[in-house]
């Protein structure tokens, strides 16, 4: 259950000890704990009962073995951009803030690496490489922190070319539950050493260690992007388009489906003035003949299937005004009923699969009679519904909820996740069993009582009953 906004004081040992040695960087104020206890998603809100901003390593070590000493939770904090209540402190705790962890250590060029402090943001780490003619490509849209995206394992738009975060991560530094400081890879681009640890703690949501470094794979900046739109009559012409695309091995850096509810969002929303139908977003990345290429290939499959108003961007700025409508539109589709909160849905499906899971969801969506626009990453069969709520309405709750579960249900049943970039949290704990099996969610039981046998890390998250 979640736990009430009310504050539970912690022992007084613990806080002498965290308040002598962080002073400023120590906070137990209300306001400075209800920032720490909300983020993105529908949840109620749930307090620390203290924050923490780390400068360094040692210093998580120290709040962690403080920690430990009295029983007391902790919490990684990024940004606070979760969906799934990743952040939240349903069990009371210290919420370890590392916002101010937020250094770029290294960029090795020649290479194509970079180290990082945890609370450096995917933004910034780009604007540290601006002019090295390299880029980092994981763009889930907020401006997260990469120790948040690396916990998470999250993807976003690039992620049908540039893989997650699992492919572009290297190597990690974390701190587990008794204070011990780990190394997991190296910088070598491949490695046969060993259990591989990096893999385990990318995804684990911050339930087995704390990630206090991270080396990241950079990628060349393209030679030449160019992006497009393309409107269909239906969302099934235009996942079609998308099924296509990728069995014809076109390597297209982004796909992206808007339904045309999404679309009347976005240009309220966005100021833009696009065609309110359901819509492709695509962006091509390569020497300036293979976009064209790309382009005209994708172009050709989309006229077959109905594509009408096939729009070039291959200006910066124009690209830029695309792509950050399509980014806005979590918040634009809020706005279609002011005052609402959103329920997101995070299914991903096998691409052979994916037209019949939209379908089907829209099938449920208005057999709902709830306001839920599509969404979706949908190169690799990733897509969202937002489903708006009344968060003072439990009847509206209640239905939104089982819209929810009958959307995860069909994924499921199609051999698909019931989240492809979210993340557990606590939001999604109850699929993991009809996901993996018993027997997996024993496993993963078993890691999380080795590495933190006091259940301390981020409790009652990515696990169930751990």
């Amino acid at each position: 259950m979640i736990r009430s906004t009310s504050h539970h004081p912690l022992p007084q040992p613990l806080v002498d000890e965290l308040a002598a040695r962080f002073s400023s960087r120590f906070s137990t104020a209300e306001a400075v704990r209800a920032h720490h206890g909300h983020d993105e998603s529908h949840f109620p809100d749930a307090l620390p009962d203290a924050v923490v901003w780390p400068h360094s390593t040692e210093e998580v070590v120290a709040v962690v073995q403080a920690c430990r000493r009295h029983r007391v939770p902790i919490i990684p904090f990024g940004v606070g951009s979760s969906l799934e209540g990743h952040i939240l402190a349903i069990h009371g705790g210290v919420s370890l803030d590392f916002s101010e962890m937020n250094q770029v250590l290294a960029v090795h060029g020649e290479d194509m690496d970079a180290v990082v402090q945890p609370g450096v943001t995917r933004k910034a780490l780009n604007a540290e490489l601006h002019g090295s003619g390299l880029f980092f490509p994981i763009d889930p849209g907020a401006d997260a922190s990469l120790g948040g995206m690396a916990a998470t394992r999250a993807s976003g738009t690039n992620a049908v070319r540039y893989g997650t975060m699992r492919e572009n991560v290297l190597g990690l530094e974390v701190v587990l539950a008794d204070g011990r400081v780990i190394r997991t890879g190296t910088r070598a681009r491949k490695s046969s050493s060993g259990y591989d640890l990096t893999r385990l703690m990318i995804g684990s949501e911050g339930t087995l260690g704390i990630i206090t470094e991270l080396t990241v794979r950079l990628h060349p900046l393209p030679e030449a992007i160019s992006g497009a739109v393309c409107a269909f009559p239906d969302v099934d012409s235009a996942v079609r388009t998308v099924i296509q695309t990728i069995q014809l091995g076109v390597p297209v850096a982004r796909i992206e489906l808007l339904d045309a509810l999404t679309v009347t969002a976005i240009n309220r929303y966005s100021k833009t003035s696009l065609r309110e139908a359901p819509m492709l977003f695509f962006e091509f990345h390569g020497s300036p003949a293979s976009v064209e290429e790309q382009a005209q290939t994708v172009q050709e499959v989309a006229r077959e299937l109905g594509g009408q108003d096939f729009e070039w961007a291959s200006r910066p700025e124009e690209r830029t005004r695309l792509w950050q409508a399509r980014h806005d539109t979590y918040f634009a589709c809020l706005n279609l009923r002011p005052g609402c909160r959103g329920i997101t849905t995070d299914v991903c499906v096998p691409i052979s699969r994916l037209a019949d899971c939209i379908a089907g969801t829209r099938a449920d969506i208005e057999a709902s009679g709830l306001v839920a626009p599509i969404v979706g990453h949908v190169g690799d069969g990733n897509f969202h519904t937002l489903i708006l709520v009344d968060p003072e309405d439990e009847a509206e709750i209640e239905r939104a909820e089982c819209l929810s579960r009958r959307i995860v249900e069909r994924a499921l049943a199609m051999d698909g996740t019931c989240t492809g970039e979210h993340g557990i949290g606590f939001g999604k704990l109850d699929f993991l069993v009809a996901e993996h099996g018993d027997g997996a969610i024993e496993a993963m039981r078993a890691l999380k009582h080795a590495l933190d046998p006091d259940n301390l890390l981020n409790p009652g998250k990515a696990v169930p009953g751990a």
